[in-house]
Parts: C-alpha cells; sequence; structure tokens
C-alpha cells in the first residue's frame, strides 16, 4: 500500500499543477485567459520597436495576436522587443485555425469545423460563437495569411462578414448578432470590401450595411489594391479589363492613372511608383512626388507609407508629400543585410513587415517580422 501511494500521489500531484491556470470551456476547448492589465496604448517617435518569430495582428493598439496551428494567442505591448509570454491564449483541439480578424479589440477567430468564435482581446475571454461552413486550415510557420489575409473573413466597420460556400453572413463583431446573410451567385469567390463599403467579388457588389446588391459595377473579375489588412477598406480595383477605379465613395471612380498594374491608391489619391519617384494624383493631375524609388506600403491616419529601396520606412504626409520620418527597417544590433518585403500590416501607429531573405527562398533571420512605430 505504501509503495501504490508513493506512485500514485506524484501522478495526482502532476495532474493538478497541469491544471493549474487553465480553464476548461469544452472538451476540445482550452482557455488561458490574462491575468495581467491590458497594456496602455503609448505614441512613440519613429523608429523600430522589435521583431517577431511569427506574424502579429495588431490589435486596438495594444496587443499582438498571433495564430498557431490549433490556436489563437496574444501578448503585448505593441512595442515589446520580442514576443513575449501570451497574454492570453485559446486553443480548440483537434480544430485547425483557418483565420482571424479583429475589431476594436474583439478578436474574431475562425476554424476549420467552420466554427467562429469572438473573443475579448483585453482578456482572451470567448464573448460570443456561431456555427458555419467548414473552412480550410491555414499554412506557412509564421502565421501571416491568418492574421493579415484569412480567406473568407473580412471587416467593415462595426460588422465581420463571414464567407464560405455562396454564403456571406454580416454580424456584429461585438456581440455576434446577424445583421444580413445572402447566397452569392456561381463564380462570385471570396471578394474583398471596400473603403466605400461595399463587398465585392467576380460577381457584382453588396452593400455592407445592408446586403443588398449594388447596380452598375464594372465587369470582373477584380484585382484589389489599397488594402488594409483582411482585405478590407480597400481604396481601389482593377477590373476585368484592368481599368483602375477609386472605390472610397458609394459608386467607383473611374480613375485611368490606377490602369498602371504597379499603382495603387489611398483615399483619394492615386499612388504611382515609377520613374525613380513615387507621385500622388489627385482626379488625374498631380499633387506632390517625392524623389527616389519605393513601394507604397500603404496610407493610414493622413500618412502614405513607403518601403524605399534601401529599405528605409519613409513616412509621407498625404495631402502634401513633405516627408514626416525616415528610419531603417532593422532592428539594433540586427544584421544588415537586403531583403524583401512579402507582406504587411499598417495601423495609425504601427507597421509590421513580414522580411524575405535576399533570394525569397526563406526568412530573413528566425525572426523575420519587424515592427515599427510611424
Amino acid at each position: 500500500m505504501i509503495r501504490l501511494l508513493r506512485v500514485v500521489v506524484p501522478v495526482v500531484v502532476l495532474a493538478a499543477s497541469v491544471l493549474i491556470g487553465w480553464r476548461v470551456l469544452a472538451p476540445a476547448e482550452v482557455l488561458e485567459p490574462a491575468t495581467g492589465a491590458y497594456p496602455v496604448a503609448v505614441t512613440l517617435p519613429p523608429g523600430t520597436t522589435g521583431k517577431t518569430t511569427m506574424a502579429p495582428l495588431i490589435v486596438d493598439g495594444r496587443i499582438r495576436v498571433y495564430a498557431g496551428a490549433r490556436l489563437v494567442k496574444a501578448d503585448g505591448p505593441v512595442q515589446a522587443e520580442t514576443m513575449y509570454t501570451p497574454l492570453w491564449s485559446y486553443r480548440r483541439w483537434p480544430q485547425r485555425l483557418a483565420g482571424v480578424v479583429a475589431v476594436a479589440a474583439t478578436v474574431v477567430t475562425r476554424w476549420s469545423d467552420g466554427e467562429v468564435v469572438a473573443l475579448d482581446g483585453r482578456t482572451g475571454e470567448p464573448v460570443w460563437r456561431a456555427a458555419g461552413p467548414a473552412a480550410g486550415s491555414f499554412t506557412g510557420r509564421t502565421g501571416s495569411a491568418a492574421v493579415w489575409a484569412p480567406p473568407g473573413l473580412h471587416t467593415a466597420g462595426t460588422s465581420v462578414l463571414i464567407a464560405g460556400g455562396r454564403q456571406l453572413t454580416a454580424r456584429a463583431a461585438a456581440d455576434g448578432t446577424p445583421r444580413w446573410a445572402v447566397t452569392l451567385p456561381p463564380g462570385c469567390g471570396d471578394g474583398f470590401v471596400t473603403a466605400g463599403g461595399r463587398y465585392v467579388c467576380a460577381a457584382g457588389a453588396w452593400d455592407v450595411l445592408t446586403g443588398h446588391p449594388v447596380r452598375g459595377w464594372p465587369n470582373g473579375p477584380f484585382s484589389a489594391v489599397g488594402c488594409d489588412v483582411a482585405r478590407s477598406g480597400c481604396a481601389g480595383l482593377r477590373d476585368g479589363s484592368g481599368q483602375g477605379w477609386l472605390t472610397g465613395g458609394r459608386r467607383p471612380e473611374r480613375a485611368p492613372r490606377l490602369d498602371a498594374p504597379d499603382a495603387t491608391a489611398a483615399g483619394d489619391l492615386v499612388l504611382s511608383p515609377a520613374g525613380g519617384a513615387v507621385t500622388a494624383f489627385r482626379a488625374g493631375r498631380e499633387v506632390w512626388r517625392w524623389a527616389g524609388a519605393a513601394r507604397v506600403l500603404g496610407a493610414r491616419a493622413g500618412r502614405v507609407v513607403l518601403l524605399a529601396a534601401d529599405l528605409r520606412a519613409v513616412v509621407l504626409d498625404a495631402a502634401t508629400g513633405a516627408q514626416r520620418a525616415a528610419f531603417p527597417l532593422y532592428v539594433p544590433d540586427e544584421r544588415v543585410e537586403p531583403w524583401q518585403p512579402d507582406a504587411w500590416q499598417l495601423t495609425d501607429g504601427f507597421l509590421a513587415v513580414q522580411r524575405l531573405g535576399p533570394d525569397a527562398g526563406g526568412f530573413y533571420t528566425t525572426d523575420p517580422v519587424v515592427v515599427a512605430a510611424l
């Protein structure tokens, strides 16, 4: 009996220690909620702040959310030099994560069985859930596709749009209340959301507030440009014949300057990186020019952000083109070698860029994502 107790007692103690700090929500779900304070949003001078092994979805200007094969987790603050111990994590076993979007502090996750689970980004606690059609799981080491371009997940104001099969459903991000649902026509495929409040796919456009079809759009298939993460807030598109249109209004506006394959849109501007300069056009007329070869990463909060050929982030005033800041996208003491941008997220205050090595055959270092304040 004594020998048996010597075996049983350590096993019980070990099992208890494993369960401490873990809250079991359902047979296949485990949550480790936040126990510390929610990070404070800060305004920092422009410059790199750190780098991460996984691609972060910057949420609410305060936390970074990461996608694992079967879990979603968050750390913070955004300006942390590296990845920290998670503030919270949520796992669904054996389901695989399909994608993640965020509206304000609500983090909406979608899983391979079609379940949509919304989490409070401040605590990690589930706030609502809904069933849906099965979804494919993401692939890739860093999870960038799941957090920056999740298939079938988009945002529009306070709504999250969920596409699967031929169904498109809009739900209130805060509590999951259904707002509308439509059956899309054949050939629609996964679309994108315009800055003017339209869900657009190859077969047409729908109003994101009501779900009603919108007439008078050019013919698809479409190529979206100037988008935020989750292919949302897109400022422009090119139609099936390659013609460019601005999509910040309720109706698309023809923009011939956007016909060029390397041109992009930002608000009512068309930005053309050609001829050794980035030129901004409004209504077809040049309004400013920045001298130098660069790639346009996007525009937020009245600023245009470029990636210069020498791998500096350049921040310009969107109205005048005046340079506000410029700094190399390397962290201190990091090896300085050429790299190529693969994917990125631009927010009002931060930029995160996933970097590939010089030959695009692999990631740039084991921590390929650089994060910078703007």
